[in-house]
């Protein structure tokens, strides 16, 4: 396989490639620099690759295309885009869906089964009416918010999601540019396709920065990857994603004719051994920062989460509707913990993702008790649709309209259908007030 101009055998890495033999073999005798970039950061080839298997070099001239297919187009040139034309998310994903790769694409829109869940995440808002109150004085409206002790200027963030330069150069590291902007903190994915040390530089003063983790098999690589965000200042949690023993199986990847980028093939290698019991005492051991838990789906995990000591947060998340096709959207989760055991809100601050489309679902996640609300497929549509400019829109139109809605609903309270009421309550709707 050439990689980068230079030869290498791989053979005897099959079998212990993360993402499967398979990705490999269907690249084997050509040049698969273009498919291997994108998605993997600097050092990897030196982490996995023995010297030994560095063949040599190749004159570029010599090198075969890697099928008869034509080159996949990664980016259209229509002329400039005018980014301020793209008025909300869905302008700027319909835009990121003509500019990306169709593998891109797959990667980033592809969920587990029959997409229920995913589907669900961004249609339950609507089922949630906002009662506005009126003649309260807005004046001094202030969309920012205090997490983990960090000031912040908006009441959402960036989500981790992975292989950003899938969908443009600019990556996790433009992401992290136009965060900065905005005032936003951005959480980092652990399948990131470049390093942490690349996407923090030049962070701007008080930015915040999480990362996500995913536990190996192998725990030392775990470890040292702990040991490595550790010496970076503007990362100030440590993320551990608990929902992806496996990965879920997503069709629109699955189908995509080029490299595998399935669940399954993204969740090679990862401990599928996690545990209340064995997890918080390792983790605990490995860094000081605090953990903030991902992929809480029920009210009995986030009452168990308030039961270790170093759990500073949850995030209510179905992954993105990623992992298992119907499980429940972070609302719902949301008001399961309200009724049964809203103790949780004191002991832990509360985050949801998924489906977050509108302003008003970041004011009705947390008008229900969220802290923060995540976004994870928009910013990379925001990548795809014009690089670091495109994620600059996509913070920017989610902060002038919650800006707007917070401002027009200062007071306000939701109303939710029966089937989420309270024990006890036999009107046909009942509300949450908050200001």
């Amino acid at each position: 396989m050439v990689l980068y101009r230079n030869v290498y055998d791989v053979t005897a890495f099959l079998p212990n490639h993360p993402g499967g033999s398979r990705a490999i073999l269907q690249l084997g005798g050509t040049d698969a620099t273009s498919e291997y970039d994108p998605i993997h950061p600097p050092g990897v080839l030196e982490e996995y690759l023995s010297a030994e298997t560095k063949l040599g070099t190749i004159d570029p001239a010599t090198i075969l295309m890697k099928s008869n297919d034509p080159p996949e187009q990664t980016h259209n040139d229509n002329g400039p885009l005018n980014v301020q034309s793209l008025l909300n998310l869905d302008d700027i994903e319909a835009e990121a869906t003509k500019q990306i790769s169709p593998r891109a694409w797959a990667y980033y829109y592809s969920a587990s089964d029959d997409l229920i869940s995913k589907t669900y995440n961004n249609t339950v808002f609507r089922s949630i009416f906002l009662r506005p109150r009126v003649l309260v004085d807005c004046t001094n409206c202030d969309t920012s918010t205090i997490v983990l002790g960090h000031k912040v200027d908006n009441a959402f963030y960036v989500s981790a999601a992975a292989m950003a330069r899938l969908a443009h150069p600019d990556g996790e590291h433009g992401i992290a540019q136009a965060c900065a902007k905005y005032g936003t903190m951005q959480l980092i994915s652990n399948d990131a396709s470049m390093t942490p040390e690349q996407i923090v530089a030049d962070a701007a003063p008080g930015q915040v920065f999480g990362w996500q983790l995913y536990v190996q098999t192998d725990r030392r690589k775990s470890e040292a990857m702990l040991a490595r965000v550790a010496r970076l200042p503007t990362v100030k949690f440590i993320c551990l994603t608990v929902d992806g023993p496996v990965g879920g199986k997503r069709e629109h990847a699955e189908r995509s004719r080029k490299y595998d980028i399935s669940g399954s093939a993204i969740f090679q290698g990862l401990a599928q051994d996690l545990s209340w019991r064995t997890t918080f005492p390792w983790l605990v051991k490995h860094t000081k920062l605090p953990i903030v838990i991902k992929g809480i789906q029920t009210h009995e995990d986030a009452l168990e989460a308030c039961r270790h000591p170093a759990v500073k947060a949850i995030i209510l998340s179905n992954h993105g509707g990623r992992q298992v096709d119907t499980a429940p959207p972070a609302v719902h989760t949301l008001l399961e913990i309200r009724r049964y055991c809203p103790e949780v809100f004191d002991h832990v601050e509360v985050w949801a993702d998924g489906g977050i489309r509108r302003g008003t679902d970041v004011v009705k996640a947390l008008c229900l008790g969220a802290r923060m609300v995540g976004l994870g497929r928009a910013p990379l549509w925001g990548l795809g649709a014009a690089g670091k400019v495109g994620v600059e829109r996509t913070l920017e139109s989610m902060v002038s309209i919650c800006l707007c809605l917070f401002s027009f609903v200062h007071a306000a309270e939701l109303i939710l259908p029966l089937r989420h009421s309270p024990k006890g309550r036999s009107r046909d709707m009942y509300a949450i007030a908050w200001s």
